[in-house]
């Protein structure tokens, strides 16, 4: 039995080969000649593409994929557990892969893929097994089912499965973005002349390969990122008035009057502090508004509670610490104390990542809900049919450039894929 992991478990400095033979007992020395031989022969055999001598640290997520994929084989594993095989593969690479699991099958393996994406489960799998809160539900024939049906059976109760996307409208320009360059802590470039806008009344989606620069562009933004000399992000209020908000701290951005919402990716981490239940999280917001040492604490709990009664939160208190919820009962939790600010800018960093379709659907609904408000909505997301569903544009990363902006209307997840892997010169959006 062998499972790949959501995140892989290799040396970044070691070669495809070393990764592979890595804890096998044998002689002192590896023979490589030997090693590659066997590589290349369960390569061929499974249509496999790799470079053997290749380090982690220079391969796209697939390449370590198809790494993680032929240890497992090489070892002689007859089962393999997929664990979110596609969640950060492009609709190309995920047909490749595919492509391997039929091959494995019929080669007689069993293949176990966890997934969440209904469409790969009716394209890919024999057969299918619910979970939900952790007990198994059943298990049907894939021939014998849909897409609805399974979702009823995950949640418990019929839910729609429509994203209803309005028109954009009263669209103005809320934030310029030019020349952003942003350097990570290891020194590269995350974000390398970035330039386009972010307008009111719409949803602007961004996809790309995990490690593109997504986090860095909405931190950026947040005022939690440095940027590079020339970079300018500039805020532009109804009224005409400019403000720059390169370099400048959330604090400073607030002060400025300006309302801007973050969800961040990890939300426990950065979004909200697990130990302190619902009330506490909303004070984080709101505590600098009053007049120390006094602190209102009546207006956060009623905040608190409003959340917890309009978004359906399931927990004991609104001081139940929020580490003790799980994972969509503490996003329900995070978006609505950022949508309760009336912001004129939301920013979302895959929001609904590792949620209950149901769920992931109240959070569609709200991101809507905002738009039709006149709100600047910023979407990341993995999930090319929900990005290309809900966004009215789509602005794709590569290697922390922008590869294209494309209308969601129009376009399909195998344009988007290949901007995903491959850099377009002039794509960066100028007005």
């Amino acid at each position: 039995i062998g499972m790949i992991h959501q995140h892989f478990k290799l040396v970044d400095v070691f070669t495809a080969t070393e990764n592979i033979v890595l804890g096998l007992e044998g002689k002192f020395l590896l023979d490589r000649k030997a090693a590659g031989a066997k590589i290349k022969e369960l390569a061929d055999k499974y249509g496999f593409e790799i470079d053997l001598d290749k380090k982690i640290y220079d391969m796209s997520v697939s390449e370590k994929q198809t790494v993680e994929i032929i240890k497992i084989l090489y070892r002689g594993a007859k089962i393999l557990i997929l664990d979110e095989p596609t969640a950060v593969l492009t609709p190309q690479e995920t047909e490749k892969l595919f492509s391997v699991v039929r091959k494995m099958r019929a080669d007689g393996k069993a293949v176990v893929i966890i997934t969440h994406k209904l469409n790969e489960v009716m394209e890919i799998s024999d057969r299918v097994a619910i979970l939900r809160k952790g007990e198994y539900v059943g298990s049907v024939k894939t021939s014998e089912t849909n897409e609805q049906q399974l979702t009823e059976m995950m949640v418990g109760e019929k839910v729609e499965l429509n994203i209803n996307r309005s028109e954009p409208h009263d669209q103005r320009v809320k934030i310029e973005i030019r020349n952003l360059t942003c350097v990570n802590k290891y020194g590269v470039k995350a974000l390398d002349d970035v330039s386009f806008d972010i307008k009111s009344g719409e949803i602007l989606g961004i996809a790309g390969v995990a490690g593109s620069g997504q986090r860095e562009l909405l931190e950026a933004v947040a005022g939690l990122q440095k940027c590079e000399a020339g970079s300018s992000i500039e805020y532009k209020h109804n009224d005409g008035n400019v403000h720059h908000l390169t370099s400048k701290s959330p604090r400073e951005i607030k002060e400025l009057g300006i309302s801007l919402a973050f969800v961040p990716e990890d939300r426990l981490g950065m979004g909200l502090v697990g130990n302190m239940g619902m009330t506490g999280n909303m004070l984080i917001r709101s505590y600098r508004k009053g007049s120390l040492p006094f602190l209102d604490t009546v207006t956060p709990k009623n905040l608190a509670t409003d959340i917890k009664e309009r978004l359906s939160v399931l927990t004991p208190s609104v001081s139940t610490p929020v580490r003790k919820l799980s994972g969509g009962n503490v996003q329900k939790v995070l978006v609505g104390r950022e949508i309760a600010n009336a912001p004129t800018v939301l920013m979302t960093a895959y929001a609904v990542r590792g949620l209950d379709i149901n769920t992931s659907y109240v959070i569609y609904n709200i991101l809507n809900e905002q738009k039709e408000k006149g709100v600047a909505v910023v979407y990341v997301g993995e999930d090319l049919d929900v990005l290309l569903e809900l966004s009215d544009r789509i602005l794709v990363l590569c290697g922390g450039k922008i590869s294209g902006i494309v209308d969601a209307r129009t376009a399909t997840k195998q344009q988007i894929g290949a901007l995903m892997t491959k850099h377009s010169e002039g794509q960066n959006e100028k007005n």
